[in-house]
């Protein structure tokens, strides 16, 4: 029998991480949903930086990316329009790679914070780039233009969030209870 790729263990904190964000993911002001996906949250993307900075890279790639897939068939209910309505493509950088980097975080398991902004960053360019590829019909004015504004509109409020509940979580220790 070969070894599996993670312990039960593991995979059961993946599964209860990826739960969490998206029942956070889920919460929304209606004023704060983009029409064509991109919503400021209630920091759906604090387990699965959580469970980085706790596991490493390696486990937060794989809880990111549970939590894209999981992700989708909430967006395909909550917004007007298919999410793979402009290319099937676009759906893997637009959810298993632009939630899957959040993983990167892992790399900065004594600077929480910075992880929280390169992981942030990353997401960002994922989405900004499925913007200026698959999403360019959409675009009122220049796609890179209309991408990066459309992208850093929802992606810097939840950076903001992000970085103010990670600081508070560092703050009180409440990081280290479980590492």
């Amino acid at each position: 029998m070969s070894k599996p790729i993670f312990p039960t263990r593991i995979i059961a904190e993946v599964v209860v991480v990826a739960a969490l964000s998206a029942v956070l993911y889920t919460i929304t002001l209606p004023f704060l949903t983009l029409p064509y996906g991109g919503a400021i949250t209630a920091g759906s993307m604090i387990p699965v930086l959580w469970i980085s900075l706790r596991r490493g890279v390696r486990v937060g790639l794989f809880a990111g990316v549970i939590f894209g897939l999981v992700a989708l068939p909430i967006d395909a209910v909550r917004l007007p329009y298919s999410p793979i309505a402009p290319n099937p493509i676009s759906v893997l950088l637009d959810y298993p790679i632009a939630f899957g980097v959040l993983g990167l975080a892992g790399l900065f398991k004594t600077r929480p914070l910075v992880g929280v902004t390169v992981a942030s960053l990353t997401k960002f360019l994922a989405h900004f780039t499925s913007g200026v590829v698959f999403w360019a019909m959409f675009a009122p004015i220049d796609p890179v233009a209309y991408s990066a504004i459309y992208n850093g509109s929802f992606m810097t409020g939840e950076y903001i969030i992000c970085i103010i509940l990670m600081y508070i979580l560092v703050k009180k220790n409440l990081l280290e209870i479980y590492m």
